[in-house]
C-alpha cells in the first residue's frame, strides 16, 4: 500500500506539473494568436484536468487507507502487552504514572494515526519534487533561485522550530485534562444510581466544571502559543510567492533576455515562475505541516511512554506472572516442590502483606498450605486484609514478605474468582453464563442449552432468558444497568455452576450427573470437547503450619482434616453474595455443595459457617487467628 501511495503521489506530480506549464502555453498561442493551437491546448488541458483531480481523489484515497491500517497494527500491538497477564490491572489500579491508558490507546492512538496519514503523501514525495524542481529552477535562473530558496526555507524551518518547542508540553498536559475531563463523565453515567440518591447532581455539576475550566485553560494557553506558530507560518507562504518574483527579476533586469520579443519573453515568465513558486510551495508545504508535526510529536510522546512502560512491565512480569486464559495448558502439570504432595495448590510461608501504597501491615507472617480438604471462611473488620489476601493468591499482588507458592494453574485447571463486584462483558446470555470460556462451540446444541437453562433456574434467573429473548440474542443494554445488584450476583453463580466439571468423584446428586455432550458420551477428567477446554477440577483445604495464632487461640493442626472428596471445584468468592438474602444465599452455597464446591469465602455474616469448615479471622495491624468450626 506504501508503494502504490508512491506511484500515485509521483504519477499526481507529473501531471501537476504538465497542468503548471499550460499557463506558459497559452501565452504563447494567444501572443501568435493561433486558433488550432488554442483548441488542441484546451483540450489537452480539460483531459490534465480531469486526471488531476482523479489522482489526488486515489491519493487521499490511500492515506485513508493506511489510516485504517496503521491503527489496527499500532492498536492491536499495544493490546498485545496490555492485555498480557494481568498488565491491565497493574496499570490501572496499582500504578500511576501513566494516566488515562484506555483514553491513550483509543483516542491518541486515533488522531496520531489520522494526523500521520493526513502527511503521508507529502512526506514522501517531498524528496523526488525538491530534487525536480531544485534542478529545473536551475536551469532557469542559475544557482541564485536554488540557493535563495534553500536559504529561505532554513529560516524559516528555524524559526518555527522555535515556536514549536512549548505547544509539544502544553499538547500532552492538554490530553492528560481531556482524559480526566471524559473519565468524570464516565463515573457519573457508571453510577449515576448513587449519585441520584445522594442528590449530588449540584455537587457533580461543580466538580465536572472544575475539570473543565482547568481543560480549558489549558486549551487557551496552547491556542495562545499555537497563534504565534500560525503567523510564522502564514507570513512565510505569503513571502515565498514574493520571492519567487524576485528571482525571476534579477536575469531580466540584468538583460539576460534583452533578445526575446514580448510574447517569448512572457512565456518564459510564466513558466520559470512556475518552477520558482512549485519549488517554494515544496518547503512552504512542509512549513504548513508544522502545526500538524506539533500535534503528532505531542501524541506520540503519550503513545511512547505507554509502549515503554508496557514493554517494561512485560519484560518484568516474563519470569513469573501467572498466565492469562490465552496461555492456559490443559495438559500441563504444574511445577510443584519434591516434598509436596499432588493435591497442594497454594504454599505460603511467612507471608506478609501490606497494600500497594502503604507500609501499614495488613496480614503478618501467615504460613499456611491449601490443598483439597474443606471450606475456607475468612472474616474480620473492614481494611483488615479479607480482599488483599485473595489478591495475593490470584497474583494480583505481591506479598511484601515471605513465600507464595502457585502449585496448581489458575483456571480451568484450578481456582476460580467470584469477585464481589460481579463483572459482565458485552455480548449475549449465553456469553455471560460461560465467561470466561471463549470459542465455545458456534453451534451450540441442545445439551449444553439444557444446561445453561438448568442453572440459570437453579440461580433463580428464569425471567432472565424471556427479557434477553432468547441465550444468543444480541442485546444493545448494559448489563449493570439492567440487572440489579442481587441478579448480577445470580447471574455471577450460574456462572460458576456452568464451569463446573462434567463430572465429580464425590456424592452423586442430580446436579452432579453430567449431560451427554455432543458427539455422544461424557467427557472424561472433565474435558469439555466442544469448548475444548478441561474445566476447573479440584477441591481445597486449608492447613496451618507455623508459629502460635496471633489473636490468642491455639492453631489448628494439619492433622485434624479429614479429607474431602477428591477433585471437587473450587472456587473463591469474595463477599459475592453481599447483594442476596440469606435465604438465597444458603440456597446458592447448598446447591455448589451439591455440585460438589468447595469454597473459600469472604464474608461478613454468621450464616455462612455452615457451608465452612474453618474460619480465617482476620483482627486487624497483621494479627489473625484460624478457627476449626463445630460440626453441630
Amino acid at each position: 500500500m506504501f508503494l502504490t501511495l508512491l506511484c500515485v503521489a509521483l504519477l499526481k506530480q507529473l501531471v501537476i506539473y504538465q497542468v503548471g506549464l499550460i499557463p506558459s502555453q497559452y501565452y504563447g498561442v494567444l501572443g501568435n494568436k493561433d486558433l488550432d493551437g488554442f483548441k488542441t491546448l484546451t483540450f489537452l488541458a480539460v483531459v490534465l484536468i480531469v486526471l488531476n483531480s482523479m489522482l489526488k481523489s486515489f491519493d487521499q484515497f490511500t492515506c485513508n487507507l493506511l489510516y485504517v491500517s496503521w491503527r489496527k497494527d499500532l492498536t492491536e500491538h499495544l493490546h498485545r502487552f496490555y492485555f498480557q497477564g494481568r498488565v491491565y490491572y497493574t496499570l490501572n489500579v496499582l500504578r500511576d504514572d501513566v494516566d488515562n491508558p484506555d483514553q491513550r490507546i483509543s483516542q491518541d492512538v486515533e488522531r496520531f494515526c489520522r494526523q500521520l496519514s493526513s502527511m503521508a503523501s507529502k512526506l514522501i514525495i517531498s524528496p523526488f519534487t525538491l530534487i525536480y524542481y531544485t534542478y529545473q529552477c536551475f536551469q532557469s535562473t542559475g544557482w541564485l533561485g536554488p540557493v535563495s530558496i534553500f536559504g529561505y526555507f532554513i529560516l524559516g524551518t528555524l524559526v518555527n522550530k522555535m515556536l514549536m518547542g512549548p505547544i509539544v508540553a502544553k499538547l500532552v498536559q492538554q490530553e492528560k485534562l481531556e482524559g480526566d475531563f471524559r473519565f468524570k463523565h464516565m463515573q457519573i453515567r457508571v453510577n449515576a444510581e448513587p449519585a441520584a440518591f445522594f442528590r449530588a447532581g449540584h455537587v457533580e455539576h461543580m466538580r465536572t466544571d472544575r475539570r473543565l475550566q482547568r481543560l480549558l485553560q489549558t486549551q487557551r494557553e496552547l491556542i495562545s502559543k499555537e497563534l504565534w506558530l500560525y503567523i510564522g507560518v502564514n507570513t512565510f507562504d505569503y513571502l515565498g510567492s514574493i520571492l519567487s518574483y524576485v528571482v525571476m527579476a534579477i536575469p531580466i533586469f540584468r538583460g539576460v533576455y534583452g533578445d526575446l520579443s514580448p510574447t517569448e519573453l512572457s512565456t518564459l515568465v510564466s513558466k520559470n515562475a512556475f518552477v520558482c513558486i512549485y519549488l517554494i510551495s515544496c518547503f512552504t508545504g512542509l512549513i504548513d505541516l508544522s502545526s500538524t508535526f506539533s500535534d503528532v510529536a505531542g501524541y506520540t510522546h503519550r503513545i511512547g511512554e505507554l509502549q515503554e512502560t508496557l514493554l517494561d512491565m512485560s519484560l518484568k512480569s516474563q519470569g513469573g506472572e501467572v498466565p492469562d486464559e490465552s496461555e492456559w495448558d490443559m495438559d500441563r502439570a504444574p511445577k510443584r516442590p519434591v516434598t509436596e504432595p499432588t493435591d497442594t495448590a497454594f504454599l505460603l510461608e511467612r507471608v506478609s502483606i501490606c497494600a500497594p501504597s502503604s507500609n501499614k501491615p495488613l496480614i503478618r507472617d501467615l504460613s499456611l498450605k491449601i490443598s483439597e480438604g474443606q471450606s475456607l471462611l475468612i472474616t474480620g473488620n473492614t481494611g483488615t486484609g479479607k480482599t488483599s489476601l485473595l489478591r495475593v493468591l490470584g497474583g494480583l499482588w505481591a506479598s511484601t514478605r515471605g513465600s507464595v507458592q502457585m502449585l496448581t494453574d489458575f483456571g480451568p485447571h484450578g481456582v476460580l474468582f467470584l469477585p464481589q463486584k460481579p463483572f459482565f462483558t458485552d455480548g449475549t446470555l449465553r456469553e455471560q453464563v460461560i465467561y470466561p470460556l471463549k470459542e465455545i462451540y458456534p453451534d451450540s446444541g441442545s445439551t449444553d442449552d439444557e444446561r445453561i437453562m438448568r442453572f440459570l433456574e437453579l440461580a433463580g434467573l428464569s425471567s432472565l432468558v424471556t427479557r434477553t429473548e432468547g441465550l444468543d440474542q444480541q442485546v444493545d443494554w448494559n448489563w449493570y444497568d439492567v440487572l440489579s445488584p442481587g441478579e448480577m450476583q445470580r447471574l455471577s453463580f450460574a456462572r460458576l455452576f456452568y464451569l463446573q466439571p462434567k463430572y465429580a468423584a464425590s456424592a452423586v446428586n442430580k446436579w452432579a450427573t453430567p449431560p451427554a455432550v455432543p458427539g455422544g458420551g461424557m467427557a472424561a477428567g472433565g474435558f469439555h470437547p466442544a469448548a475444548g477446554r478441561r474445566l476447573p477440577r479440584w477441591s481445597l483445604a486449608l492447613c496451618f503450619f507455623g508459629p502460635r495464632s496471633s489473636c490468642g487461640r491455639a492453631p489448628v493442626s494439619q492433622s485434624s482434616f479429614q479429607p474431602a472428596l477428591p477433585w471437587a471445584p473450587g472456587r473463591v468468592l469474595d463477599e459475592a453474595t453481599s447483594a442476596l438474602t440469606e435465604e438465597v444465599e444458603s440456597e446458592l452455597y447448598r446447591i455448589g455443595q451439591q455440585l460438589g464446591m468447595t469454597f473459600i469465602s469472604v464474608g461478613h455474616r454468621r450464616s455462612l459457617e455452615r457451608f465452612h469448615s474453618l474460619v480465617l479471622k482476620l483482627c486487624g495491624e497483621g494479627r489473625w487467628e484460624l478457627i476449626r468450626i463445630k460440626v453441630e
